[in-house]
């Protein structure tokens, strides 16, 4: 299982950093996808360092966990998706609900799964 997990998260990892080198080389193809709009040279700086901060952050770390068999590596993905996914239900209280936030919430579910699973069988 812990093999299983290590793959996966690395996986994961893998896409994180792709995610970065994209946000970094063609922010405005991932705002895109995202439904997200950097307008300007503000915007374009906002997905570069924001955006790409977080699939980085979250990418390097999970790849380096996996690959070092190091569950304190996890800690920050933990974090960062949890935190999103809790944005996600804030969005829900404050705005309503909306059918499109569905996938969203799967795969930040998913991760987060996946990472607490990491967490406590990854040494």
């Amino acid at each position: 299982m812990q093999v299983a997990l290590r793959v996966i998260i690395g996986v994961f990892g893998i896409i994180g950093t792709l995610v970065l080198l994209q946000t970094w080389l063609d922010p405005a193809k991932i705002a895109a996808g995202l439904r997200l709009v950097g307008q300007g040279w503000q915007g374009q700086s906002a997905l570069r360092s924001e955006l790409a901060g977080f699939f980085g952050t979250a990418g390097l770390l999970s790849l380096a966990g996996a690959v070092r068999n190091d569950r304190r590596l996890l800690v920050g993905p933990l974090v960062l998706i949890s935190l999103a996914l809790a944005g996600r239900f804030v969005q829900i209280a404050l705005d309503g609900w909306s059918s499109t936030v569905i996938p969203a919430i799967v795969v930040e579910a998913v991760l987060l799964a996946v990472y607490l699973a990491g967490y406590r069988y990854v040494r």
